[in-house]
C-alpha cells in the first residue's frame, strides 16, 4: 500500500522554479498522467552531477542572452540572474535544464559585437561587465557544479590591440626584432599568391586569413608562446575550467605546426591546471581533425554531422537510423585512434551556423526533439547553441548576425536586444519562450530536460564507448551498445515520424532486460513498453536498456 501511495504522490508532484524573465522568478512544472498506462522508468533513479571532464556545454553568445542593465546589450550579470535556469545545483529537483557546463563567447575588450578581434587579452569588454562579474559568475557556477570555459581567439588579433600596433610602427622604422616577432609579418614573397596579408611599411605585409581587422599571431615565436602561457595562467587562475579554441584549423602555416603547437598549448595549460578542458573549432575533413588529435587535446567539434547540411538532419529527414549510427560509431573509433581519451563534440548548429529549428522547419516538433535526443545520447560532451532547448529560429539564413538574435524567457516580455546587420526582426519560437515552455508538459524545453536527466542518472552515456550495433532488419532502427566499467547499454532510436516499432529483445542483445529510460516525442505520457521479450517503440521515441540488477 505504501509502495502504491508513493507512486500515486508521485505522478502528481509539480516541479519547482526557474528563473524566466532577466529579472524575475516563476513557478512551474510538469507532472506525468495518473492514467498512463505504463510508468516512468526514470522516476526513482538517482542522478548523480558531474565531478570528470564530461559535461552537458550550453553555448552562450554573450551579448545576446541576458540583459540585466537595459543598455538592450547580453552582460555577465544578465547570465548571472539566468543560472538557476540552467542548473540550480541538484542534479535530483528536475526543476532547471540540467547544464553543468558553459562555453562564452569571447568576453574581451572589442569593438566588434561578436568580440573575436581582441583588443586585451586581460580584461573584459565593458559592454559585458567588469572581471569583478566575471570573478561572481565564476563563483556562482561552482556553487551549482558548472564548469566555464571561455574562447580564446590564438590564431590572429585585433588590428588595434598595442602589440600589433607597436609592430606596425616598429617595421616603419626599420626594426623587426621587437614586436614584429610577435606576428605573421614577412616580406610581400613569403605569401603564396592569394594569401589575405596587410601591406606595411617597406614590402612587409602580416597574413590576415580572416579580415584587415584581425591580422595573425606567429605561433612558432617564443615571444607569442610566453604571452599565451601568462594569458591561459590568468584565466586559469581566475577559476575558468579551460577554453574553446577559436580556429584551430590556421594554426598550422609555412613556419609553424599545428600539432607540435596545440600540443604545447594543452600541455602548457595542464601544468597550470591538471584537469583543464579544451575543445577546438577545426571544421575541416576527418584526416585534419585526426592529425589535431594527436596533440592530446581533449575535444574537437564534429562539423560533419551539424549544420543544416549535416549528417544528423539528412538521416533524420531519410529517417534512416541506422546509417547515421554507423557513421557516429566510425567517426570515434578514428579519433580514438589519433587520441584514445578523445572525448567527441557533436552539436546541431552554433553561432556560425542556421539554427536547427530553420533546417527543421515544416517537418515538426517531434524532428527536434528526436534530433535534440540523437546527438545527446551519443557517447562525449553535446553542445547546446543557447536557445536551441527552446527552438528558436533565426529571422534569415544569410546572416551570422540573424543566428546570434536574443535568448526569449517570455514572449510576453520579449528582450530589446537586436544584433548588428538584422535591424529589429525577432521570430518567437513556436512553443513560446522559456516560461511558457516549462508549462506545457510536452515542450521541447522539457524534452531537453528529461534528456539531461537521464544522462546524470546514466554516466555511461557520456563516458561509455560504442562497441557495437544493434541491426534489426528496419533502417528506421538506430540501435548500438555503450559500454563503461562493465555496465552495458543499449541505446535503441525509432526514426520513423508516423508508425511504431515492434522489436524482440533477446538476452544475447541484454540479459534480463529492462527500460531504463525512454524519450517518446508525441507525448511525455507515452513510454515504451518491454514485455515478455517485445519491446514497443513509438513513432520518433528513444529507449535505453539495461540488464535488470
Amino acid at each position: 500500500m505504501k509502495k502504491l501511495l508513493s507512486l500515486l504522490l508521485c505522478a502528481v508532484l509539480v516541479g519547482g522554479c526557474v528563473l524566466t524573465g532577466c529579472n524575475s522568478q516563476e513557478s512551474s512544472g510538469s507532472s506525468k498522467s495518473e492514467n498512463a498506462a505504463v510508468a516512468d522508468p526514470i522516476e526513482n533513479i538517482t542522478a548523480t552531477a558531474s565531478d570528470d571532464k564530461y559535461r552537458n556545454y550550453y553555448e552562450i553568445f554573450v551579448h545576446s542572452f541576458c540583459d540585466s542593465n537595459g543598455d538592450d546589450v547580453g552582460d555577465l550579470q544578465g547570465i548571472i540572474s539566468q543560472l538557476d535556469y540552467l542548473n540550480d545545483g541538484d542534479p535530483n529537483t528536475g526543476d532547471d535544464l540540467g547544464i553543468d557546463g558553459i562555453w562564452l563567447t569571447p568576453i574581451m575588450p572589442s569593438k566588434s559585437y561578436h568580440k573575436y578581434d581582441v583588443e586585451n587579452y586581460y580584461d573584459i569588454d565593458p559592454d559585458f561587465g567588469t572581471l569583478e562579474d566575471f570573478d561572481e559568475l565564476i563563483a556562482e557556477c561552482d556553487k551549482r557544479g558548472i564548469k566555464v570555459i571561455i574562447d580564446l581567439v590564438l590564431n590572429h588579433i585585433s588590428s588595434n590591440n598595442p602589440l600589433y600596433t607597436k609592430a606596425v610602427e616598429e617595421v616603419s622604422e626599420g626594426k623587426l626584432d621587437g614586436n614584429a616577432e610577435y606576428f605573421e609579418i614577412h616580406k610581400s614573397s613569403y605569401f603564396d599568391s592569394g594569401t589575405p596579408t596587410n601591406s606595411l611599411a617597406d614590402g612587409y605585409e602580416c597574413e590576415a586569413n580572416f579580415s584587415h581587422e584581425m591580422p595573425e599571431w606567429n605561433l612558432n615565436s617564443e615571444k607569442t608562446r610566453e604571452e599565451f602561457k601568462k594569458i591561459a595562467k590568468f584565466w586559469l587562475d581566475r577559476g575558468v575550467g579551460g577554453f574553446r579554441l577559436d580556429a584551430c584549423k590556421y594554426y598550422t602555416n609555412k613556419s609553424t605546426d599545428g600539432t607540435e603547437f596545440l600540443k604545447w598549448f594543452y600541455d602548457t595549460c595542464k601544468e597550470i591546471k591538471p584537469d583543464v578542458y579544451m575543445v577546438g573549432e577545426n571544421w575541416t575533413d576527418d584526416s585534419d581533425i585526426q592529425e589535431l588529435f594527436k596533440s592530446g587535446i581533449d575535444s574537437q567539434f564534429a562539423f560533419k554531422f551539424a549544420q543544416s547540411s549535416g549528417l544528423f538532419v539528412e538521416n533524420i529527414v531519410t529517417q534512416n537510423g541506422v546509417a547515421i549510427v554507423k557513421k557516429v560509431m566510425n567517426y570515434d573509433k578514428k579519433m580514438k585512434e589519433s587520441n584514445e581519451n578523445a572525448i567527441n563534440a557533436l552539436f546541431l548548429s552554433n553561432h556560425d551556423q542556421v539554427r536547427i529549428a530553420n533546417t527543421l522547419e515544416g517537418q515538426g516538433l517531434g524532428y527536434e526533439k528526436l534530433a535534440a535526443a540523437l546527438y545527446m545520447l551519443f557517447p562525449g560532451n553535446p553542445f547546446i547553441y543557447y536557445g536551441e532547448e527552446i527552438g528558436i529560429k533565426a529571422p534569415n539564413t544569410t546572416n551570422d548576425a540573424a543566428y546570434r538574435t536574443a535568448m526569449i524567457f517570455d514572449t510576453a516580455d520579449m528582450p530589446s536586444i537586436f544584433v548588428n546587420g538584422i535591424g529589429d526582426e525577432f521570430d518567437e519560437p513556436t512553443g513560446g519562450g522559456v516560461k511558457q515552455q516549462l508549462e506545457d508538459k510536452d515542450s521541447l524545453l522539457n524534452y531537453y530536460r528529461r534528456i539531461i536527466k537521464i544522462k546524470n542518472q546514466n554516466p555511461e552515456i557520456a563516458r561509455g564507448t560504442i562497441t557495437g550495433m544493434q541491426g534489426f532488419d528496419d533502417n528506421n532502427v538506430g540501435a548500438y551498445y555503450i559500454e563503461y566499467e562493465g555496465s552495458k547499454l543499449l541505446v535503441i532510436h525509432n526514426f520513423n515520424a508516423k508508425e511504431s516499432k515492434t522489436l524482440e529483445i533477446t538476452d544475447d542483445m541484454i540479459k534480463n532486460a529492462v527500460v531504463r529510460a525512454d524519450l517518446v516525442a508525441e507525448s511525455s505520457d507515452k513510454h515504451v513498453e518491454l514485455k515478455d521479450g517485445k519491446l514497443t517503440l513509438p513513432s520518433q521515441s528513444t529507449v535505453i536498456l539495461k540488464s535488470a540488477e
